[in-house]
């Protein structure tokens, strides 16, 4: 998932861009993968592996020591394909990825000192490539006067942009509309100050 320098360059001009216009404090969070999920093909190579012994028992003369060892072979060379992360992802139930998902969106809230805002304005946009998943984190200032349903579009807009690999231009579209909702209940202010720094985070 490679990121160029001119993409950082037009998430952080976008961010700019909108907050112009808003006295919210935006914050984007790239997320190559919210967990590593390591267990799972490991679970899954260790329940194979257990089911080897007893076909080799019942259908050959093997000795000990070489169903013991087609045993090992099984549970390493699973456990080396299912952990490549294509397969790795297909074998993670999608409730567990979206669980893990929102809780990195959570701690990235917090991280990035969202909670921080001096009027509670903190917005962060959310995405995990892995999980395809898409989060919009609104602090109380701003979930007060906006409903979590308004961010809808803006969600779909940048899963759109998500499956075309196209994460740059999906936070620049998703910010966007982004000052479009804060822009009437949230003005810009001129003593207002930049509390959050204007990037795109890549984690």
């Amino acid at each position: 998932m490679p990121i160029a320098r001119a993409d950082y360059e037009a998430v952080a001009a976008a961010i700019k861009a909108t907050e112009a216009h808003t006295s919210a404090q935006l914050v984007c969070v790239l997320a190559r993968s919210s967990s590593y999920y390591g267990y799972i093909p490991l679970t899954w190579a260790a329940l194979i592996a257990l089911c080897v012994p007893l076909p080799l028992i019942l259908l050959t003369h093997w000795p000990v020591q070489h169903i013991y060892a087609a045993q090992l072979l099984t549970f390493l060379a699973l456990g080396i394909v299912l952990s490549l992360a294509p397969v790795r992802m297909r074998l993670v139930p999608r409730n567990i990825q979206r669980s893990r998902a929102h809780r990195a969106a959570i701690e990235q809230f917090a991280i990035r000192g969202l909670r921080h805002t001096s009027e509670r304005t903190g917005v962060l946009i959310f995405m995990s490539v892995a999980e395809r998943y898409v989060r919009i984190i609104a602090d109380d200032g701003v979930a007060a006067k906006i409903p979590n349903h308004a961010w809808q579009a803006v969600v779909e807009r940048l899963v759109i942009h998500a499956r075309d690999g196209h994460y740059a231009q999906g936070f620049v579209d998703a910010l966007k509309q982004s000052g479009d909702l804060l822009a009437e209940p949230f003005p810009p202010r001129r003593d207002a100050k930049n509390e959050l720094p204007d990037r795109l985070y890549v984690i």
